[in-house]
């Protein structure tokens, strides 16, 4: 009798045994499986989110942002755009304008050959009331081109500045007549003064969706932002920053994410003037 309570005690316990190594494979299994699909998430958000920090010309509305924010770009990333920025000498005498998706607006596209002599300043016309740039045309002389050519044809005028962050990078971003952030010209554009670019507060730079991607999209810095030195600069702003620093205290409505969407304060761009000089 005994000898058969022995061989059923252990049997039990054989059973116990095999039962927990049964849970904890399953249980290494499962914390595998987390891990795999936690790096995944973290790769695809930081894919997004850097994609979509400043979404570009021809660029699709993901799930956010970088445009959108804010992923900051990696280190890496910086030294790739800033390498592969117009190597040209500035201000640039020729630039290239190369097609890029559907035209938001189909204005066409701005002459080759800038007016690199110039001196130009531009005032856009808010329902909040004026903001005035003056353009960095020796500096950043393509964009200038550029954004001068769109705001003659009045590819800006009656447009929503479509996205505000009020975190780092504290940015109102425009420029995009359908107000998703995925709008462009139909053009794209290298990448110009971005050697040592800093994102001090009046700072106007392009948005882009990766190196040399620069369409019509762009943003006022309306408090300083440590961004990386991957957006071309090409503007800064000389009166109105307050219009856009009042717009950044009423919010944003935290459609990309906490702090990051359209502002609540809606702000349209009812025209762009540029006073040449």
């Amino acid at each position: 009798m005994s000898g058969k309570k022995e061989r059923q005690r252990k049997l039990a316990r054989e059973r116990m045994l095999r039962q927990q190594a049964r849970r904890v494979e399953r249980d290494r299994k499962t914390r595998q499986i987390t891990i795999v699909a936690v790096i995944c998430c973290v790769v695809v958000g930081l894919g997004v989110g850097g994609y979509f920090l400043f979404a570009g010309p021809g660029s699709s509305k993901a799930a956010a942002v970088s445009a959108t924010s804010s992923a900051t770009p990696s280190a890496s990333a910086s030294a790739s755009a800033s390498a592969s920025a117009s190597t040209q000498a500035e201000p640039a005498t020729s630039c290239s304008y190369l097609p890029n998706g559907t035209a938001a607006r189909n204005v066409g596209r701005p002459p080759a050959k800038p007016d690199d002599k110039a001196s130009y300043q531009a005032t856009i016309h808010t329902n909040r009331g004026d903001v005035v740039i003056d353009l960095l045309n020796s500096k950043a002389t393509c964009t200038v081109n550029s954004f001068v050519y769109l705001a003659a044809k009045k590819y800006f005028s009656n447009t929503h500045c479509h996205r505000l962050t009020t975190i780092d990078p504290f940015v109102l971003q425009c420029g995009d007549p359908t107000g998703t952030g995925s709008g462009g010209p139909g053009y794209k554009f290298a990448n110009e003064n971005l050697a040592g670019a800093k994102y001090t507060q009046g700072t106007v730079a392009m948005a882009n969706s990766g190196p040399n991607t620069n369409g019509s999209q762009f943003f006022i810095v309306y408090k300083n932002s440590t961004l990386t030195p991957n957006y071309t600069p090409f503007g800064e702003v000389v009166k109105g920053l307050g219009i856009v620093q009042n717009v950044a205290k009423a919010g944003s409505n935290n459609a990309n994410g906490a702090g990051d969407g359209h502002p609540k304060e809606k702000v349209v761009i009812e025209s762009v003037t540029i006073k040449k000089t």
